[in-house]
Formats: structure tokens, C-alpha cells, sequence
């Protein structure tokens, strides 16, 4: 019997080694006198093997390190304390196959809510603070900063360049030329971020005129490029801004932020990139496009940093990033941005007559000054009413308007003093002035005539009526002075001759250019 032992042991240790936890004799319901010894050794070790594998299998240990001899199936039977197991082994030696078990995933512990309910509750679990969850901007409710809600929209992807770190130092070392722009883009910003909104525009592009035109409505190219956004004539045409002897509207604010704003979501949808956009809006779209088609060509990237486009255009989207970055932080760079209302600056009221500067502004109780700001586009003393273009006044001053509007007219008193002359042939503008009691200079003034515009027979002159001169002086020289003709003026050296309808390509007058000339 104890032989019998000995060489069931023995098999059984080989099976122990596998992983197997069967290691009790006790199961077997017959006399080991009954069985050979060998035989009783070969069934005894299938059966351990069988049931000792299906318990291993739903309990193996996770790592080989963590397992005890227990848990791998060794019998304490086989060893006393401080000594080797020297049984002999019965068949091949197995090699125990553990496998690492995946952790778990994490879920939320969850608690009764009191005892003897089913109703269960999560237990919050705090985070690291470097794990904590990103500040989130609530925008369904309007911030009372316009600034805060141009940044809550900004939208467009940021370029990574040293061309950016550049313009922010070029802006930053012109703390007070900064400031006066900002302050100047006050009367239009709302309406612009307002129509951004409304399309589902980035606000950043409410920040494209100051690297325009300084958001300056009578900044003037030499590309003949004319208002807040800076259309050329061609383009202004393209995108229905009246041009002519009254009124410009490629300096209506209202006017040309729609045409500017109809320009930029076509750019964007030809181009599927906001810096592709832009750069076409500076340079045109033709010719960013032929740029685009050089590198596919040359299996080159098509992205904005690697075109080859002129020094101006290079320039153009990182003065814009500039610009978001300077408002994005400005504690970050020690520049104090003053709050502006998030609330319009402006109305709008229709006219049915003609009608003088100089009484409109009277009659909102506004100086010149400023309603010459808030409609820049008209060229004359007299608004016509022809042109269609409606009145602009500060939101607070437009009931005021109206109830002095009504009391003028009810009075029976004229709404504009001047009249128009179409000259003759042989007559010259000398000859007109005098016959109206002016000099050939103060005509020329009135009528915003330089010495590069040609006056001939057929030209349309504004003269005074009877008190017209009153307020003619003044208002003559705060309207703008007239364009040249086109074709006379001069071209920048090396602009595209492209039908692109890029706005232009060229440096600004009445602007202090965000851009160093070298750049150009």
C-alpha cells in the first residue's frame, strides 16, 4: 500500500506542476489493492488533470509572481517544512501557460440610497486637478462684453509662425496707435460681430479691418481701394456698391460689411480653408488659386505657410492672428481693453426727400463729425434720395430724429439748400463759381475736384442756394475728396493684372498701416 502511495504521488506531482489543484485520494471509491499500481497511476492522473483544469481556468492568478504553491496545485502533503519535494515525477513535465488578465474597467461606485432599497446612487469621484474638465463658456447667455463675445466666437484655426510673433510685437510697440483704432471700431463692431453671428461666421473677421484699413471708413489705396474693408472699384461693382458722382458705397458701413461679408463665404467655400480665404480676399482668388495648382504640380503642401505669394499677402494672416491673440489675452501682454456695450451703436432710419448734411446732423443733435463717422459714403453736401441709402444714427438719437423731422417739415422748411449745374460746353468751373458768389476754389472744394479730375462739358456741379453757404464751408471740408477718375490712378509697381476679384494690392492712405513697408 504505501508503495502504491508513493508512485500515485509521483504521477500527481507532474500534474501539480500544470496547474492542476487535484491532489486528494480520498474521492476513490474502491480498494487501492484492487487496481495494478501502474494503472491505478494513469487513471488517477486523468482524473485529476480534467477536474484540476476546469477549476484553474476560473481561478487563475494573475500573475505567476502572485501565485502561491497552493493556488498552482501543489499538495502540502508532498512537503514538510524546510524540505525539498524529491518524489519522483510520472509522465512528461508540463509547463504551467498563465495568462495576465486585463484590468477591469472602472465604473462609477454605486451605493443603496438607504437600506433596503434598490434605488442606487453614484458616488462622485474627484479628478486630479490636471485631469479636471476645460472651462466651458455658456453661450446662451449673452455676455455684457462685446470683447468677451467676439472671443466666444472665434472660430478659425490658429497659424503657428514666427511671422505672428513679428505683427504682435509690431502692435504691442504701438500701444497708442492701437488704442486709438480700437477706439475708432466701437460705432461698427456690433453691427459686424451681429452679421458674423448671423451667417455662422468666425468673430475674428470682425477684426480683418483693422489690418484693412485701421477701421478707417476714408482710408484710400493706391490700388484706388476705398473704405473699412478695402473694395476696388472692379469688386465693389461685382458685389452691387454703388459708385458715383453722390455716394460711394464701398464706404457704407452697412453696405460694404454685407458685400465683405457675401465675398468672404464665397472665398471660403471655393477655398475649404479660412487662410487660404484670406489670402485671396488680399491677393484674389485667381491668383491664389493658380499658387494652389504650382504646388500640386510640384506635389508640394497647398496649405497658406507654403505658397509663394507677395510680401503683403505673406504678412496678412498672421497680422490677423496677431490681432486674436492681443484680444484673446490681453492681461498676457499688459494691454487694457476697455468693455464695450454688447448692445448696437447704431439705427437706421428710411429718407423720402433730399436732404443736407448739415440739417441731417442737426436734426439728430449730432455733430458732423460724427454723423459724417456713422455715413461715410456720401461724396456731397446733399443726400439724395435717389441713391436709396438710408440715414445711419446713433441708436439713442433716432427717436429724436424723427420727432425733429416732423416738426422741420411741419414748419414747411426746406430739408436742403443746393441745387445741381450741368456745365456747358465752353463754360469752366471759374466762370460757374463766380455767377454763384464763390471763388473757383471754393467750388472745387464743394465738389470734392482735385487736379487730377477732369471737368468738362456735361459735369454735374453742386451750387448754393439761398443759405446753403451757411454750413457749406464746413461740411465741404470734412466730406471726402473725389476719387480719380478711373484708369488715372496710379498702379503699385508689380500688381497682379488679374480679373481676380481680390480687394487690392497696395499700400493705404489716411491709414497708419499695421504693416512696416518693407513688407509690402
Amino acid at each position: 500500500m504505501h508503495g502504491y502511495h508513493c508512485a500515485v504521488y509521483g504521477a500527481a506531482a507532474k500534474c501539480r506542476d500544470s496547474g492542476c489543484p487535484g491532489n486528494s485520494l480520498s474521492f476513490l471509491p474502491i480498494p487501492l489493492s484492487m487496481l495494478p499500481a501502474r494503472l491505478f497511476a494513469i487513471v488517477l492522473l486523468a482524473l485529476n488533470c480534467l477536474v484540476g483544469r476546469a477549476q484553474a481556468e476560473t481561478a487563475v492568478p494573475q500573475t505567476l509572481e502572485q501565485a502561491t504553491v497552493g493556488e498552482l496545485g501543489r499538495p502540502p502533503l508532498l512537503e514538510k517544512e524546510g524540505e525539498p519535494n524529491t518524489a519522483p515525477m510520472v509522465g512528461p513535465a508540463i509547463t504551467p501557460a498563465i495568462t495576465p488578465m486585463p484590468a477591469p474597467p472602472v465604473e462609477p461606485i454605486l451605493e443603496p440610497l438607504q437600506s433596503g432599497d434598490n434605488v442606487q446612487r453614484e458616488i462622485p469621484i474627484s479628478l486630479p486637478e490636471d485631469l479636471a474638465p476645460p472651462r466651458t463658456i455658456d453661450l446662451t447667455t449673452p455676455p455684457d462684453d462685446l470683447w468677451q463675445r467676439v472671443r466666444n466666437g472665434f472660430a478659425m484655426p490658429d497659424l503657428v509662425s514666427p511671422l505672428v510673433a513679428d505683427r504682435q510685437a509690431w502692435y504691442l510697440n504701438r500701444p497708442e496707435m492701437l488704442r486709438l483704432i480700437l477706439e475708432r471700431s466701437r460705432r461698427y463692431l456690433y453691427h459686424i460681430v451681429d452679421e458674423l453671428e448671423k451667417r455662422g461666421m468666425p468673430t475674428e473677421l470682425a477684426l480683418l479691418p483693422i489690418v484693412e484699413s485701421a477701421y478707417n471708413p476714408m482710408a484710400y489705396s493706391s490700388a484706388r481701394a476705398l473704405g473699412i474693408w478695402q473694395f476696388i472699384p472692379s469688386t465693389g461693382k461685382n458685389y452691387r456698391l454703388q459708385q458715383n458722382w453722390w455716394l460711394d458705397q464701398r464706404r457704407d458701413i452697412v453696405a460694404s460689411t454685407s458685400a465683405a461679408l457675401d465675398y468672404l463665404q464665397m472665398i471660403y467655400e471655393m477655398n475649404g480653408d479660412w487662410h487660404l480665404a484670406l489670402a485671396s480676399y488680399n491677393w484674389g482668388e485667381h491668383a491664389v488659386a493658380r499658387a494652389v495648382a504650382r504646388n500640386l504640380i510640384r506635389q508640394e503642401p497647398t496649405d497658406y505657410a507654403h505658397l509663394k505669394m507677395p510680401g503683403e499677402t505673406r504678412y496678412y494672416v498672421p497680422k490677423l492672428q496677431a490681432l486674436k491673440n492681443i484680444i484673446a489675452q490681453p492681461e498676457l501682454f499688459h494691454i487694457k481693453l476697455d468693455p464695450l456695450p454688447n448692445r448696437p451703436y447704431f439705427g437706421t432710419v428710411a429718407r423720402s426727400s433730399n436732404m443736407d448734411i448739415s440739417v441731417a446732423a442737426k436734426l439728430a443733435e449730432i455733430p458732423v463729425d460724427e454723423f459724417l463717422a456713422l455715413n461715410p459714403a456720401f461724396n456731397r453736401p446733399v443726400m439724395p434720395v435717389a441713391n436709396g441709402s438710408p440715414l445711419v444714427l446713433p441708436a439713442d438719437k433716432v427717436d429724436t430724429f424723427v420727432a425733429n423731422l416732423e416738426r422741420y417739415e411741419g414748419e414747411d422748411r426746406p430739408l436742403s439748400d443746393w441745387q445741381t449745374y450741368t456745365l456747358k460746353k465752353g463754360e469752366r468751373v471759374d466762370s460757374v463759381a463766380s455767377r454763384f458768389g464763390l471763388s473757383g476754389a471754393r467750388l472745387r472744394q464743394i465738389n470734392g475736384i482735385s487736379s487730377r479730375n477732369r471737368v468738362g462739358p456735361g459735369h454735374a456741379l453742386l451750387v448754393p442756394g439761398k443759405g446753403a453757404m451757411e454750413s457749406a464751408s464746413m461740411v465741404a471740408a470734412k466730406l471726402p475728396a473725389m476719387p480719380p477718375e478711373a484708369g488715372q490712378g496710379a498702379r503699385k509697381k508689380g500688381k497682379s493684372k488679374s480679373k481676380s476679384h481680390g480687394k487690392r494690392h497696395g499700400a493705404t492712405k489716411s491709414q497708419k498701416t499695421p504693416s512696416a513697408k518693407k513688407h509690402k
